[in-house]
């Protein structure tokens, strides 16, 4: 018998050298040899900055470095993804399983009684003839190994593993890409915090130049040289500037707890002290277009899951064909438990079972076009995917080459417009201008003032932007 079972299970492994359904073949996609929007651009970092570290590093904020390091810690959306990533991880483990032969012991004690019906002639009773009725009782022990094992002949168990792998993989880069969204979320809030603490400062210094024009109205007009109106106007530039200031204090709070949110915090246990927003914006090569295929977790994640659909269409198919699976039992039967291991109770069976469904009015043909079908929606997601990614590092491109431009004209503005309101409130001084002169020279220079501070901040997230546009420093030989 033990030839007969090593001859079937040699056969059954030779057979199931050959796995149904197509091999999967990346997607093509086409990518330009250069980022359109680059020329003209020089970074200001070497081209393998990504790949030294954490990406946020670049920055050169201590604060914001032990900020970061909180997200994949205590972020409970990354918290979420990695969870998923063990269920993937689980179902690679329960398809693997099925490689295996599964194996029970079973033991049982069993009372039974069954009834005899037996032909009465009622010669000794002298009653009429008829049946009588006698039971018989007796038990019934048991114990026994029993295995089975489904032969894997047409790859069904392998195109699932395959599958259920590729699936692990993209939720392995799941995980990444929510850390990258988690980080980038992080300092962008931060550095718009940071804009925001510059922006009291420059609404202290306002507040401080329109508190010294206004007691220069005041006492022009108390010593009958200046207008009541020139005097209000000015407690009217005062009041509004103060009114800014306070209003400022809102959204910086915001975004504290934004923050505090993002590391998983309370938002009343985390305070960021002020500070003024850094004057050097670090920018990062994008490199060529091709290596954003491998440098961005939504990309690999969406390329997985053509993998994993592709594996499903093998596994559909191997449903046409028939399964082979291999049963043995061996152990022992008697009524007394004492006497039940011996050579005369001994029960076995081994056999194979050769299935094949005949009829299932379309079914199989069914799943496998749906199988199909979701392999194909999968392929044009992963190359939307890329399309998606490769519009962000474009758009943030551009974005940093003109902001460059544009904050190297808003630096001069600002210096324009300071000179211009002192020039203008000494002639208001000397009477030479009107005081309506004077406002609107410090309403030029607020403007020029604030619009140079959101270009300064436009600048730092546009820069995140691009970072995570890149990738953030992963690549996808982390899923291998």
């Amino acid at each position: 018998m033990t030839r007969r079972i090593l001859a079937i299970g040699c056969v059954a492994l030779l057979a199931a050298g050959c796995s149904v359904g197509p091999d999967y073949k990346r997607p093509l996609v086409v990518t330009a040899a250069a980022y359109k929007e680059q020329d003209g651009w020089k970074p200001s970092e070497p081209a393998d900055i990504l790949r030294h570290g954490p990406w946020w590093e670049i920055f050169n904020d201590s604060l914001l470095n032990q900020l970061e390091s909180q997200v994949n810690i205590s972020n409970q959306t990354v918290k979420s993804a990695e969870a998923a990533l063990e269920e993937s991880r689980a179902m690679v483990r329960e398809a693997q399983a099925s490689f295996f032969p599964s194996i029970s012991l079973s033991a049982s004690h069993q009372r039974t009684s069954e009834g005899l019906g037996a032909l009465s002639s009622g010669a000794t009773t002298g009653a009429s003839p008829g049946f009588a009725s006698t039971s018989f009782t007796q038990n019934l022990n048991s114990l026994s190994v029993s295995g089975t094992w489904n032969i894997d002949i047409w790859g069904q168990t392998r195109r699932t593993v395959e599958g259920e792998k590729a699936s692990a993989q993209a939720s392995a880069a799941a995980v990444a890409a929510a850390e990258l969204t988690a980080q980038a979320e992080l300092a962008t809030d931060y550095f718009e915090l940071r804009a925001q603490d510059q922006l009291e400062i420059l609404l202290a210094d306002i507040v401080a130049a329109d508190d010294k024009a206004y007691k220069i109205t005041a006492a022009r007009y108390r010593d009958g040289v200046a207008y009541k109106a020139d005097m209000l106007s000015a407690q009217t530039e005062l009041l509004t500037a103060q009114a800014q200031q306070v209003n400022a204090a809102i959204l910086r709070g915001t975004l504290e707890h934004a923050i505090a949110v993002l590391i998983g915090a309370q938002p009343a246990t985390l305070a960021v002290p002020v500070a003024s927003l850094a004057t050097v914006i670090p920018t990062v090569p994008a490199g060529v277009p091709s290596t954003l295929l491998e440098r961005r977790p939504d990309i690999a994640e969406a390329e997985r899951q053509v993998a994993s659909a592709n594996a499903q269409i093998g596994v559909a198919i191997s449903a046409f064909f028939p399964s082979l699976t291999l049963a043995a039992s061996d152990g022992y039967q008697g009524s007394t438990i004492g006497n039940l291991i011996q050579a005369s109770n001994r029960v076995w069976s081994f056999g194979p079972t050769l299935a094949q469904t005949l009829f299932d009015a379309g079914l199989r043909r069914a799943e496998v076009q749906y199988a199909r079908a979701a392999h194909q929606a999968s392929v044009a997601n992963y190359r939307q995917t890329v399309l998606t990614d490769f519009q962000q590092v474009e758009d943030q491109l551009v974005t940093l080459r003109v902001l460059e431009k544009q904050a190297v004209i808003e630096t001069a503005l600002v210096k324009a417009a300071r000179e211009s309101e002192v020039l203008t409130l000494n002639q208001y001084k000397a009477g030479t201008q009107p005081y309506s002169s004077v406002i609107t020279a410090q309403t030029t220079r607020l403007n020029a003032e604030e619009t140079a501070l959101t270009v300064q901040e436009d600048r730092f997230t546009a820069s995140v932007a691009l970072i995570e546009a890149l990738g953030g420093g992963w690549d996808s030989a982390a899923l291998r």
